[in-house]
């Protein structure tokens, strides 16, 4: 089996991480994250020649699944993930679109929840599925065990951690999923996060200020 690639795209005036993660040899993929700019996102999509075959989401703010329902329309495939205890931060995305003034967010309504421990496919490269909640309740991470890499959403970043002051947000549960979920995939695997630059979670766990007594 060939390997992957991963193209990040800045979305959003919170320029968060959408990720275009797709085969080599056969270009299929997937698209992480589609939170906004879907105009911008397709042209990539067209320009790399990627053939995306379903949406991931790692969590239902509204930077991170704004633009979902348009790619899913478009695209005609099916939006997985996250799990169902993010339902109603989705179901809210209209009064978040006014806050954040993000006037083409819709609300996003997957057609597959996922659950801790489940593993989804992108073109034959598996991922596992974890149930990481704190920053939203209904949080989840996908891992990639032969290539070590794990898309964090907004779980852990370089040098930070995932905010915790949103509704239904709880910085105990996030430092539990770090401590029980993310730290434990191991210090040699590398990350991208939702907004900003990838790390890898040994750095982090030697540098990062809000992992220290982990």
């Amino acid at each position: 089996m060939s390997d992957f690639s991963v193209y990040i795209i800045p979305v959003t005036p919170f320029q968060q991480n959408c990720t275009l993660l797709f085969d080599n040899e056969s270009k299929r993929g997937v698209l992480v994250d589609p939170g906004g700019d879907w105009p911008k996102i397709q042209q990539t999509i067209q320009k790399k020649g990627v053939i995306v075959e379903a949406i991931w989401i790692t969590h239902g703010h509204i930077d991170h699944v704004g633009a979902a329902m348009q790619a899913k329309e478009a695209l005609d495939i099916q939006i997985i993930g996250s799990h169902r205890n993010d339902k109603p931060i989705m179901d809210d995305i209209r009064e978040r679109a006014k806050i954040y003034h993000m006037p083409d967010a819709r609300v996003c309504i997957p057609d597959q929840w996922l659950e801790d421990g489940d593993s989804v496919n992108c073109a034959g490269h598996v991922f596992q599925v974890f149930h990481t909640p704190g920053h939203s309740p209904g949080h989840v991470i996908y891992f990639n065990e032969k290539k070590r890499f794990v898309l964090l959403g907004d779980v852990l970043f370089r040098g930070s951690i995932g905010r915790t002051d949103f509704p239904l947000c709880s910085h105990e549960e996030l430092m539990r999923s770090i401590k029980e979920k993310v730290l434990p995939l191991g210090d040699n695997v590398s990350f991208i996060c939702g907004h900003g630059p990838g790390s890898q979670i040994g750095y982090e766990r030697q540098h990062n200020p809000f992992l220290r007594g982990l």
